[in-house]
């Protein structure tokens, strides 16, 4: 037995900081441009001090995001795939969701004491506006790389109405409407939320297609009649009671034999596997007044009381974490 594990374990934190500081200060966009370059070029198109620099730049190569030939930097075949702005697997946006929770993490004693979330979940979802707009725009890369392997799973190709709950960006809503001819979607979200939304939906050309109402989907009433109901990555800041509402709600709303989609983090019955899936419970609890994962047997129980049938729920592949469950309003 030696101490390997935890000492890697108290300072993995290095690793993201790296990552977070590079991707922000454009290192990958610069190197991508240049094909490569000197910590001097580096550092006079990102407006860096060149020690500063070649530390950062050198930490990068350690961690394998970047390769250094004599005094020359470029990006490794990974970095170009998912770090560099416009490249169709870009992560950038979506890791700036990380960034901006990280100090919440450094709050995890105080949150243990209390069992309080250590910043109000308003700061992105409308009351700080900058904030909002990063968080929504993180959740649409987000989306877009998980959507792409989802959609195609969706049985929607006889559906002609979905409400999609928590929506946030709209970009689920998009992808299923551009995969669905038929389809039109709206989108239920926080006014501020909704905002950004249009925006990317509008930069998509799918307005048309996929509107939007802004509202607390908790007191909002859902449109009647829908063919389908999606909850995507939304449930797992809400309290039991308030996800069973929610299902009781959206039972009323679907049409006889209308379909009811979650994707969402789950766990097993224990709530301590897979471990992914529990860490993001503490990431939530530290953000959301309700924060948590719930196991894909609740989930089972809370639409089977809601009256659903045909519940099935599968984890979507490595390396997403997720899981797909869905559920039947009987005709």
């Amino acid at each position: 037995m030696t101490p390997t594990r935890i000492v890697d374990m108290a300072s993995a934190f290095y690793d993201s900081c790296v990552l977070f500081s590079a991707s922000d200060l454009g290192i990958f966009d610069c190197l991508n441009q240049r094909k490569g370059g000197s910590v001097e070029a580096v550092a006079s198109d990102c407006n860096l001090d060149s020690r500063g620099a070649r530390i950062l730049l050198d930490a990068c190569v350690a961690l394998k995001l970047l390769n250094k030939n004599d005094a020359t930097y470029t990006n490794t075949p990974e970095s170009e795939a998912f770090l560099v702005a416009g490249s169709p697997g870009y992560l950038g946006g979506a890791i700036r969701y990380n960034r901006d929770v990280y100090p919440a993490w450094g709050r995890l004693t105080e949150f243990a004491q209390s069992g309080k979330p250590v910043e109000r979940p308003e700061v992105h979802l409308g009351d700080d506006l900058e904030r909002t707009r990063t968080f929504v725009l993180s959740m649409h890369g987000r989306a877009m790389g998980i959507g792409r392997s989802v959609v195609p799973m969706l049985p929607l190709s006889n559906c002609q109405t979905l409400l999609d709950v928590g929506g946030g960006p709209g970009t689920y809503s998009v992808l299923m409407a551009q995969a669905n001819p038929t389809l039109n979607c709206t989108v239920m979200d926080l006014p501020e939320v909704i905002r950004v939304a249009n925006e990317l939906i509008q930069s998509q050309n799918m307005q048309d297609r996929v509107k939007t109402t802004p509202g607390d989907y908790r007191t909002t009433p859902f449109p009647l009649n829908q063919d389908a109901i999606a909850f995507f990555g939304m449930l797992h800041q809400e309290s039991p009671e308030s996800i069973q509402a929610l299902f009781a709600k959206a039972h009323t709303a679907l049409r006889p034999g209308g379909k009811v989609f979650i994707l969402d983090m789950m766990t097993d019955a224990t709530h301590t596997q897979p471990a992914f899936s529990a860490l993001f419970a503490m990431n939530m609890a530290l953000t959301t007044e309700n924060g948590w994962v719930f196991s894909d047997a609740e989930l089972e129980q809370w639409l089977s009381e809601a009256g659903f049938t045909d519940f099935q729920c599968n984890p979507l592949p490595p390396p997403m974490p997720h899981w797909l469950a869905t559920a039947t309003k009987q005709p």
